[in-house]
């Protein structure tokens, strides 16, 4: 059976205490919805429908980002859950199959999790999604007869015994979407809130004389963030498996807590990632490789038999060849560093190529920027860069060119030439003696005034 996801990213999570939408704050870099998204998209849903509401032209921009094909509802009012669920009734005319309901700041959902509830469904009419909290608090409690849900009781109105029970309401469910709608019209707001609440379906269905059960999942995978403490809490979580999972995969951290992953760190075996590395987003590093201690790397790739840093950045469209060398307090950017090119101290290179076995000397600058636009510096192979050089783009060195230290080079360079530009050095006799009496004799007078 087909089936259609509802995302409900309408809060605006007055405890985050932020002008950006609950939903949109990060979790290893990347929004909150969109790892929900990216939980749910493992159904393969005909339909994605994401109900926004504050900040919703912004969460739209993500969602849309995300997956093109998704569908934005509006919450103009933000009147509850069953009241945010309706708003998707438009998106989803004409759809026949299953409605799973998630939340945007609900990110850890597992697609075994899913699949489970979508299994239930086959035999039941409503699938709830719940937990056993290790404490229950002012969760709603599951109240079970077997397999069979009779109802979703809130702390404040459940008995003693009800309180007892640790099976606890997630939100999450899957309903067929004729049935959903149909429950949700009946849904009242006859309470302190006055808002319509999703889980009163669950009485509604049991009314009806529908079967209604629920599925049970690890409690982590049910971490909701409404405040920013649930978010750092949820960060570490994330970070927490990510380590694990690259430990069982064959890479080394010597340091696992110092190392701060992006959702889509990609690290392969044998690696060796040192302490205090952060990995920004779309990072794919190649197995063999080391990333030596304090590096910064985004955007980038860093091919078998690399070395990087300690104390390098990699940024945007940085390509590192087999066996490259990124050195000390080295930034790249937008540039491919070939086999076994070196770029080991104090340099940037950016907008760029270098060549097979390059070696670019300390303190090296490509100058790509001239104010208005970018320009490329093209390096040839087995070419010498002399420390201190200046590189101004657009040029290029061909193979087995050098520049001498302290070079300005403005035009390109024939291969195997040595490029030199700098002015001739003049040493003047006792001149550093008489400039710094000069400088003392005109402080004292100074100081003499003030």
């Amino acid at each position: 059976m087909s089936n259609a996801l509802v995302i409900l990213a309408a809060g605006k999570g007055t405890r985050m205490n932020s002008d950006i939408p609950k939903v949109l704050h990060p979790i290893a870099q990347v929004p909150m919805l969109v790892h929900a998204m990216r939980a749910g998209a493992v159904l393969t849903p005909e339909r994605t429908v994401i109900v926004t509401g504050h900040g919703a032209e912004a969460v739209a921009r993500v969602a849309e980002a995300e997956d093109e094909n998704a569908s934005i509802a509006v919450q103009e009012e933000q009147l509850g859950t069953a009241h945010a669920v309706a708003q998707a009734r438009a998106a989803l005319d004409g759809f026949q199959g299953d409605v799973v309901v998630l939340y945007g700041d609900t990110p850890f959902l597992q697609p075994d999790t899913l699949q489970r509830m979508i299994e239930a469904r086959t035999k039941n009419d409503l699938v709830i999604l719940g937990f056993e909290a290790a404490d229950p608090a002012r969760y709603g409690r599951l109240v079970m007869d077997g397999d069979s849900l009779e109802r979703i009781v809130e702390f404040k109105d459940a008995t003693n015994e009800q309180r007892a029970i640790t099976f606890c309401n997630s939100g999450l469910l899957v309903c067929d979407a004729e049935t959903l709608f149909s429950l949700i019209d009946a849904v009242g707001n006859d309470n302190a809130s006055g808002e319509y609440y999703l889980t009163d379906v669950v009485e509604i269905a049991r009314y009806k004389g529908l079967n209604v059960t629920a599925v049970a999942c690890d409690e982590a995978q049910t971490l909701g963030v409404n405040s920013r403490a649930d978010l750092a809490a949820a960060d570490a979580v994330f970070q927490e498996q990510a380590r694990s999972e690259l430990l069982d995969l064959g890479v080394t951290l010597m340091a696992p807590g110092t190392v701060y992953l992006a959702a889509d760190t990609v690290i392969g075996r044998d690696t060796v990632i040192e302490p205090n590395v952060v990995f920004g987003p779309g990072v794919t590093v190649e197995s063999g490789a080391t990333i030596r201690a304090f590096s910064h790397l985004e955007g980038c790739h860093v091919s078998r038999g690399s070395v990087v840093g300690p104390y390098a950045r990699l940024r945007p469209g940085a390509e590192l060849a087999e066996n490259a060398k990124i050195g000390n307090f080295v930034e790249i950017k937008n540039a491919e560093i070939a086999e076994g090119a070196k770029v080991n101290h104090l340099s940037y290179i950016g907008d760029a190529s270098v060549g097979a076995a390059t070696n670019i000397g300390a303190g090296t600058i490509t100058c790509n920027y001239d104010g208005v636009m970018k320009h490329k510096t093209t390096i040839g192979e087995n070419v010498f860069i002399g420390s201190n050089t200046m590189l101004v783009a657009p040029v290029t060195l061909g193979d087995g060119a050098m520049t001498a230290t302290g070079t300005v080079v403005t035009k390109d360079v024939e291969p195997d030439a040595l490029a030199v530009a700098r002015a001739k050095q003049e040493n003047k006799p006792g001149y550093a003696r008489k400039l710094f009496e000069m400088l003392k004799a005109k402080k004292a007078r100074r100081d003499k005034g003030a």
